[in-house]
């Protein structure tokens, strides 16, 4: 059940993550006498209650597992964000954005393990 939990959280902080920044383009790009514009404050909408959900559910974990525990796969979600980026919103991941995701991985792997 814990390892469920967990990854609701990474879902939905990604999915919430993924949905603001898809909000925030939309913003951008169109007017503000557009209709269109109602769609991106439902996918911003939708971003916050994702983020809410993760928060909550975190809270919720905190109560059952060490921190220490939690804290790695939280952590995750910075590859997690990377990928999902450039496989959703066709975002370019740069060479130096790769290394520095996988040096944010790494050490986050050493440090849960020691």
């Amino acid at each position: 059940m814990i390892a469920i939990l967990i990854a609701l959280t990474l879902v939905t902080m990604v999915a919430g993550q993924l949905l603001l920044k898809l909000a925030m383009n939309k913003f951008a790009e169109l007017d503000r006498a557009d209709p269109r514009r109602r769609q991106a404050v439902w996918i911003f909408a939708g971003s916050i209650f994702s983020m809410t959900i993760s928060f909550f559910v975190s809270l919720g974990l905190l109560q059952k597992v060490d921190l220490s525990y939690l804290f790695p796969f939280q952590d995750l979600s910075v590859l997690l964000i990377a990928v999902c980026s450039a496989v959703f919103l066709k975002e370019r991941l740069s060479v130096a954005l790769i290394t520095g995701v996988l040096l944010i991985t790494a050490g986050v792997i050493l440090v849960s393990t020691s």
